[in-house]
């Protein structure tokens, strides 16, 4: 699920970003006049927000170089505190953002538009879903198809039975699918409503903290405490990036054991790979190559396409088909069980398995929100909300249930046949593993090792633009120096991250992320109610409620005076006998009224 995207996603969003220009007396009913202004227009770095959080990645980065020790003891501690006091919190902030943003399809808010009334979609419906086909794509799908059903076939978590029980490939099949379909996307869904309706619909700066006027008002949102919410927005990008980045690494080398047939790969060279390609994509920044690496971007999505299509062939193609259905039936079966998990309810091993999988899942997904949302938001503009969140949460899910099927298919039935792939070394080398047994090993494993390089670069690009936007006040084009440092600071991170593991580089990864992804946890639980604050002011909702009222009375005043035989028509009334003393709204939009009555 680690996203890639168009690597400049500025470009998916049109040639706009909006201001807010509409006069102060606009009565709160009517559509709001939203002036646009080019989207890639510069802006000055915001001295506090980019000084305070690139000071700190380079004191996080120092000491992890120079006391790697006592940073992995630190992140051990933050983690151990984190999954024991705060895990609930992430188990129900998940779970509570799918039941979230279905509610709000559902409502009467999804019909609101991430536009102006009248807007159209800015893309087709063909165009948008390959474009979220293409955000669904990454490392995290490459480094986790085969090596997640596999571990917990194998390994089933606490509380679904031992080792080889009958329900073993319907229990590992349904916890991959909850750690990879609805629930990251409704994650992602929050931020990226939040983000498309205060731009689109509101005028609204491409800022996290924008979205937060409706509780912190102007004032503040533009004051310490929205700056505060860009640096946490930048943190959870920049951590989140770097695990992606380093589980990159961690597959490359593993590739280059096999097709190199060199020993294990130890952190020098895990760190080697991270700073080659790191150069990579500064150079790809520093020539202004962005347009081929989109090419490639999509070149990679034929690729894994290609990969999947060849396994499922090669592979036990029977088997996959059945497994579809399987997946989905126990998913759904087990959807509430797998929800409830917690220590409260397995003691230290459910405690330890949490940690590795299901909320270093959650965290994950949280820290590549601001990246994820605001490309999701980009390409929606014109659609609705009900339009929105049934993409976001249904196309990727799809995909994702199909790769598993196909390659964690593929491994569990070569592991129930005889081969011990799960034995056969670590989890990112699964999926070598599982390739050669099959034909064209030596060229499958080398596209592999393509496809994650170039997701390791095209996403280091994306996520690296993000954190240069929150860091020049929301300009879609920020300098090419603020790109090229955070770029340079994920890859150090992410080196920092694999060291800090030891043995272990990939429980570093995990443990950081978790800790890392708290503060903006919180963050988006105030994001998810400032946008029903914004929503349920929206001019469609206000109109509805003075449709209700207007024709409630003259039905009422129609009857009383003429039996049958009325009909409506509409006029001036005297100030304060007209419809609007019987809607209910807040004081901003009563003083709206009043001032255009």
């Amino acid at each position: 699920m680690t996203k890639t995207g168009p690597v400049a996603p500025a470009e998916a969003a049109g040639e706009h970003d909006a201001l807010d220009h509409q006069p102060d007396n606009l009565h709160p009913a009517l559509d709001p006049v939203i002036e646009d202004h080019k989207a890639h227009e510069p802006r000055k770095v915001d001295t506090v927000v980019f000084g305070v959080t690139a000071a700190i990645a380079v004191a996080f980065v120092l000491w992890g170089f120079l006391s790697t020790d006592t940073l992995s003891t630190a992140s051990g501690a933050g983690l151990d505190w984190v999954v024991h006091n705060m895990g609930w919190l992430f188990s129900l902030v998940a779970s509570g953002f799918v039941l979230f943003v279905i509610w709000l399809a559902a409502s009467k808010y999804g019909r609101i538009p991430l536009g102006r009334d009248d807007e159209e979609p800015e893309f087709k419906t063909v165009s948008w879903i390959a474009m979220m086909f293409s955000a669904g794509m990454g490392i995290g799908l490459m480094f986790y198809g085969v090596s997640e059903p596999l571990s917990h076939f194998v390994t089933p978590p606490p509380g679904t039975g031992a080792a080889g029980n009958p329900e073993a490939v319907q229990n590992a099949m349904a916890t991959t699918l909850f750690h990879w379909t609805l629930h990251p996307w409704a994650i992602y869904a929050v931020v990226g409503l939040a983000v498309a309706y205060g731009v689109f619909r509101k005028g609204r700066s491409l800022l996290i903290s924008s979205a937060f006027a409706p509780l912190l008002g102007e004032k503040h949102t533009n004051g310490p405490a929205g700056r505060v919410i860009d640096m946490l927005a930048i943190f959870a990008t920049l951590f989140g990036s770097a695990a992606s980045l380093g589980l990159g690494a961690l597959q490359i080398g593993s590739g280059f054991e096999i097709v190199a047939g060199i020993g294990k790969a130890g952190n020098m060279l895990l760190v080697a790979i991270i700073a080659v390609l790191t150069l990579c994509f500064i150079l790809s920044a520093v020539s202004g190559v962005a347009k081929g690496i989109q090419w490639l971007s999509n070149v990679n999505m034929v690729l894994a396409l290609a990969l999947a299509v060849f396994v499922f062939v090669v592979g036990p193609t029977v088997f996959i088909l059945n497994l579809v259905p399987t997946e989905i039936g126990s998913y759904f079966q087990n959807l509430a069980m797998m929800s409830a998990r917690t220590d409260a309810a397995g003691g230290d091993a459910m405690k330890t398995w949490l940690s590795g999988w299901t909320i270093f899942y959650w965290a994950w997904w949280v820290s590549w929100t601001p990246f994820v949302g605001m490309f999701i938001a980009r390409i929606s503009r014109g659609r609705t909300i009900r339009q929105f969140v049934t993409g976001v949460l249904l196309v990727p899910s799809v995909v994702s249930l199909v790769w598993f099927a196909i390659f964690g298919g593929a491994g569990i039935d070569m592991q129930r046949g005889g081969t011990d792939l799960a034995g056969a070394g670590t989890s990112e080398g699964t999926l070598f593993a599982m390739l050669s047994h099959m034909p064209l090993s030596t060229v499958t494993s080398v596209v592999v090792m393509l496809l994650v390089a170039i997701f390791f670069v095209s996403g280091a690009d994306a996520a690296s633009i993000v954190m240069g936007t929150l860091s020049e006040r929301g300009t879609l084009s920020p300098s090419r120096k603020t790109v090229i440092f955070w770029g340079a600071a994920t890859g150090a991170v992410a080196a920092v991250m694999l060291l800090v593991g030891g043995e272990d580089a990939l429980s570093g990864l995990q443990n950081i992320t978790i800790v890392a992804a708290l503060p903006f946890l919180i963050v988006m639980i105030g994001l998810a109610v400032a946008l029903v604050k914004d929503l349920s002011n929206d001019p469609l909702i206000v109109r509805g409620a003075y449709a209700v009222a207007a024709v409630e009375q003259a039905v009422v005043a129609g009857v009383t005076e003429h039996g049958d035989d009325f009909t409506l028509t509409f006029e001036e009334s005297a100030p304060g006998e007209g419809v609007g003393d019987l809607v209910a709204t807040d004081p901003a939009l009563e003083r709206a009224g009043s001032a255009t009555s």
